[in-house]
């Protein structure tokens, strides 16, 4: 039986299941899944193995995928961080990480190859990334497979921030990027995602899914924290009269007043938004 169940966040294809999944869901094989760790500073989580098709969502640096099955240079599995199912470039992936110590609290910062600041540089990577530390030489600490970061880009895992607005307004200006989830791109639910991780909050992947946390407010009711909803889109709440989002619109992070993103998006043919949700 799938009836009912997400695909997105169902690790069941053509037959082939994760064995997490057996008497629970009919397949024809059920397959043990092999935890491997993101290389790259972010990679993203394909609809077919193939690079030009659809990103649904993407991994970190230090973020873990449970393998089930190998595919033309591509791995299919389950992102463990938020349950999304997809393709990711083998290339991009390598044996399981060892427990991270830190993540990265900096928007993005480079890895450097020696502990110097004018060695050669890899990255960026992004907020929320995971590293573990394996030494420290002045304001520079080594991550284990990246290189030196710089010690005030990282905090301890368990850190966390308080204001998931605030956050959000960290990334203002990077671009709109379907799928993404790192400062260099994301979009309307990553950008979400990622203040929440970073407030140390569990959070699904897509807006609809996102629509689900929480309890239901009035409009009158909204402000800072809370999160506006439309068919296939999003925002943060700023205050009661402003919002956060990664749009298509402005192809960027934005801030707009709540009333005129209602009726631009309205004028579009979206709708009037379909929920106010308070964390």
């Amino acid at each position: 039986m799938t009836e009912g169940l997400d695909p997105r966040v169902t690790p069941l294809r053509d037959g082939i299941a994760s064995r997490e999944l057996e008497g629970v869901m009919r397949a024809e094989v059920y397959l043990d899944p092999k935890v491997m760790s993101c290389t790259v500073p972010a990679a993203g989580v394909h609809r077919a193995p193939d690079l030009a098709s659809e990103q649904m969502d993407q991994l970190l640096f230090g973020e873990a995928f449970e393998v089930i099955e190998e595919e033309g240079g591509f791995f299919w599995g389950q992102a463990r961080r938020d349950g999304y199912v997809g393709f990711v470039a083998a290339a991009a992936l390598g044996p399981q990480a060892p427990e991270p110590t830190h993540r990265i609290a900096a928007v993005r910062t480079y890895a450097f190859a020696e502990p110097s600041i004018k060695a050669r540089a890899s990255g960026p990577y992004s907020m929320n990334a995971l590293v573990t530390i394996e030494a420290v030489e002045g304001r520079l600490a080594k991550a284990a497979g990246a290189g030196w970061m710089a010690v005030e880009h990282l905090v301890p895992v368990g850190v966390f921030e308080a204001d998931m607005a605030a956050v959000a307004e960290r990334f203002l200006g990077a671009p709109y990027l379907w799928g993404g989830r790192e400062s260099l791109g994301l979009d309307c639910s990553g950008l979400s995602q990622a203040a929440l991780f970073a407030c140390g909050k569990a959070c699904p992947r897509d807006a609809d899914q996102q629509q689900q946390m929480g309890r239901a407010i009035d409009r009158g009711d909204f402000g800072r924290g809370d999160l506006v909803f439309w068919r296939g889109h999003m925002a943060i709440g700023l205050d009661g009269e402003r919002i956060v989002h990664a749009n298509g619109h402005h192809m960027a992070v934005a801030i707009e007043p709540l009333d005129g993103a209602i009726a631009r998006i309205d004028a579009a043919g979206v709708g009037l938004p379909t929920a106010f949700r308070q964390l």
